[in-house]
């Protein structure tokens, strides 16, 4: 027997479909079960460090200061009486080099620059430095600002007729297919109907927050961001060095729902003003501060048609999307990202325009797209099961597609129709009503469902896992974990394959010094990131079966022990002084000749008070499949978040933009109305379990946002279920609810 050293390494890629795992094989058994997170109990203790937490010494305080008009340009920021005032060191700004905009995830550039020429109302402009917060704090309120005001463009409507098509990305903007005028004329049912969706915010438990140091000419930036890799090139080219001088550390973050995908302004004040002082520079949002100047989810205006023949197929889909922007950025709100695969129809047009605004700007909000998409889609799809007749899970079955209706390719997996059967099983959807009718006192009852769908993607992803003289597995990537139950995933993989307890599996995340991580975001996260981390172990099981001198199939791990050739030795006495390997994996042609995408049901009941209009959600049940769940726990709890998300879409979440100025009206979390307590009911999940060999290693799929697509559909169509009201415009507050109601 020989063992490796530490400076022996195997780094292995793949790209290729998975027909067979280990996690299949191995014999550890904790893959998929409810383990609890590894990282739990420094949560709940308060010891799990996050960016706004760390201890250095000499620390100064920065508070940013917001611009306060909607256009126009700095001409005058008097900072004398700001420096006069006790504790305070400097008042900062550097116009060009601070951020105007936040960055969208995974780009690599710099985001927007430039502060002087303001373009939005509560745009990041300086930063205050004193000895405490509350001092920077005072100082910053106090600053004067004076402005020279231009005309902007604070209101949707007004300018909605000159939206422009966006410039072709990742997601191409239009997609035509047939004749959608002639299709709608061949129907014998027709849908032609507008729904509108607000701005919608993040709303993380964690504000922004970002603490910069240089030493030695480097910059090191504890800060809460979720795809740390990207977010490294982005600060370093904000700052004009190169990016082998900055590093980025996010052990923990505290929710981010895509608002932490990029660099926001405080990341790149808090740095200039370190570097000025020569001190380390803390900078935390206030929560007003997140609401003006990080992204928003986009407002949408989707017109919806849909044409069927008399035995309900679809012959016309139309789904036509006018989002918001501001001028010179080319995100869209992808609305129609699942109206391309969902549903089968031969004569298809699927459009994003977007109206250049001068509010803040828009971006990735948890599942973009599908979030907001499926309202429209699935309330359709609910309204012509209406004009033809029949029950709305019966149309959805009539028009399962056999393989993508666009891109002509089979999908990798596809389970809707059984989350939809199994749901109605258990939810009891063969005793639901007709609109209207379930009337209990003051009260209308009703039921409503809506499919989900969320594709899956495949991220480049690094991953090193060594196992030291102990026996022990150590973890190293920048891959993050916002909440989601990635140390607890990557331990469990690590576990199973390599055949250890969890306990001896430790995990190291959010450190860009460690390989670059597919980051947390677009829910590929465990798929991508795992998959590095399986593939690092695949590669040491070669070498534990190479010093064991066995053939590796012929070898069984087990609770630190190898297994083979009748001998079972502890894992500690094959490494010698440590063993490494690194995994990379990059996306394949699996993207290009699979459809890939996760799949569920979403079922509602709601009570709508006929007095009041008040809405209460009594009931939810969702049924998903995603592949292999990894982690039976974590699943569930990312699920029932989502569906918490989804009833906010539905009945509450709005910013509300002032259209004299564009100004967010409600920007904390006391006007803000994201779901408390007791907007929520009991929430049940069931998985259908499934393997997608062609999505990864893993054969699991993102399972992160699919919770909320179509959660507000359900929602929406069980109050028109309880009322016979049909109301487009989300969230479906009571004032747009009472005049359809009935007479007490």
């Amino acid at each position: 027997m020989f063992g490796f050293g530490k400076g022996d390494t195997n780094s292995l890629t793949m790209n290729k479909a998975h027909p067979e795992s280990l996690l299949d094989s191995s014999a550890q058994d904790v893959i998929g079960k409810p383990i609890d997170r590894i990282d739990g109990p420094k949560k709940v203790s308060g010891t799990a460090t996050y960016a706004a937490e760390y201890a250095l010494e000499n620390v100064a305080y920065g508070y940013l200061v917001r611009a306060t008009v909607g256009a126009g340009k700095i001409t005058k920021l008097d900072a004398e009486t700001a420096k006069a005032m006790p504790g305070v060191i400097d008042v900062i700004t550097d116009y060009a080099t601070f951020l105007r905009n936040p960055q969208q995830g995974g780009e690599t550039g710099a985001p927007t620059q430039g502060v002087e020429q303001v373009a939005y109302y509560g745009e990041i402009i300086a930063i205050v430095v004193a000895e405490s917060y509350e001092a920077a704090r005072d100082a910053a309120l106090r600053l004067h600002v004076d402005y020279a005001p231009s005309e902007g463009r604070y209101d949707f409507q007004t300018h909605r007729n000159e939206a422009e098509k966006p410039s072709p990305q990742q997601i191409p903007p239009y997609h035509e297919q047939g004749d959608i005028e002639e299709g709608m004329k061949q129907a014998q049912h027709r849908i032609d109907v507008t729904y509108t969706t607000p701005s919608q915010n993040s709303a993380a438990m964690e504000p922004h927050a970002s603490l910069a140091v240089w030493e030695d000419g480097a910059l090191t930036l504890y800060g809460a961001y979720q795809m740390p890799a990207s977010d490294k090139q982005q600060l370093a080219k904000s700052l004009g060095v190169s990016a082998d001088k900055v590093r980025i550390v996010a052990a923990y973050v505290g929710g981010g729902f895509g608002s932490k995908l990029g660099i926001a302004p405080e990341s790149v004040a808090a740095a200039i003003a370190a570097k000025r002082l020569g001190r380390p520079v803390k900078a935390v949002m206030a929560r007003q501060q997140v609401f003006d100047a990080t992204v928003r989810r986009s407002n949408t205006e989707q017109r919806m048609r849909l044409g069927a023949d008399a035995d309900g197929k679809l012959i016309a889909i139309g789904h036509e999307t006018i989002t918001s922007n501001l001028p010179g950025e080319d995100y869209f709100e992808p609305a129609g990202m699942a109206t391309h695969f969902l549903y089968d129809g031969e004569n298809r047009l699927i459009t994003h325009d977007i109206v250049r605004l001068d509010w803040t700007l828009s971006g990735s909000m948890r599942a973009p797209g599908e979030a907001v998409g499926l309202i429209a889609l699935e309330g359709a799809i609910d309204e012509l099961a209406e004009e033809i007749g029949i029950d709305p899970i019966e149309l959805r079955r009539r028009n399962e597609p056999e393989q993508d209706p666009e891109k002509k390719v089979p999908y990798s997996s596809r389970m809707l129709i059984p989350c939809l059967e199994r749901g109605a099983e258990r939810f009891g959807w063969a005793k639901r009503k007709p609109a209207g009718t379930d009337r209990r006192g003051d009260w209308l009852y009703g039921i409503g469902v809506a499919s989900a769908a969320r594709s899956n993607q495949l991220q480049k992803s690094a991953a090193k896992v060594s196992i030291d003289g102990q026996g022990k597995a150590h973890v190293e990537t920048d891959m993050t974990d916002i909440g989601t139950g990635t140390y607890t995933i990557l331990g469990q993989i690590t576990a199973e394959i390599l055949g250890l307890p969890i306990e001896d599996v430790i995990v190291h995340l959010g450190d860009t010094d460690a390989p670059p991580g597919a980051g947390s975001g677009g829910s590929w996260g465990a798929g991508s990131s795992g998959s590095s981390v399986y593939l690092a172990c695949e590669a040491l099981r070669g070498q534990i079966a190479k010093a064991m001198g066995v053939d590796e199939p012929s070898m069984t791990l087990k609770d630190g022990r190898v297994i083979a050739d009748n001998r079972s030795v502890p894992l500690a006495e094959l490494v010698g002084d440590g063993m490494e390997a690194t995994g990379e994996i990059a996306p394949g042609r699996q993207e290009k000749t699979f459809n890939q995408a996760s799949y569920g049901a979403h079922f509602a009941e709601v009570a709508v008070n006929v007095v009041t209009g008040e809405v209460r959600v009594k009931r939810m049940l969702g049924v998903f499949t995603a592949g292999r769940i990894l982690n039976e726990k974590t699943a569930r709890s990312q699920c029932l978040g989502g569906m918490t998300f989804g009833i906010g879409s539905a009945l509450t979440e709005e910013l509300v933009h002032d259209p004299r100025n564009g100004k967010v009206v409600n920007r904390d979390l006391g006007e803000y109305h994201v779901p408390v307590n007791a907007d929520v009911p009991q929430l049940e999940v069931e998985f259908l379990h499934e393997r997608d060999i062609q999505a990864n290693p893993l054969h699991a799929k993102g399972l992160g946002e699919v919770g909320i697509c179509g959660a507000a559909a359900a929602v929406g169509n069980a109050i028109y279920n309880a009322t016979g009201v049909r109301v487009r415009d989300y969230p479906l507050t009571l004032d747009k609810l009472l005049e359809g109601l009935p007479v007490v």
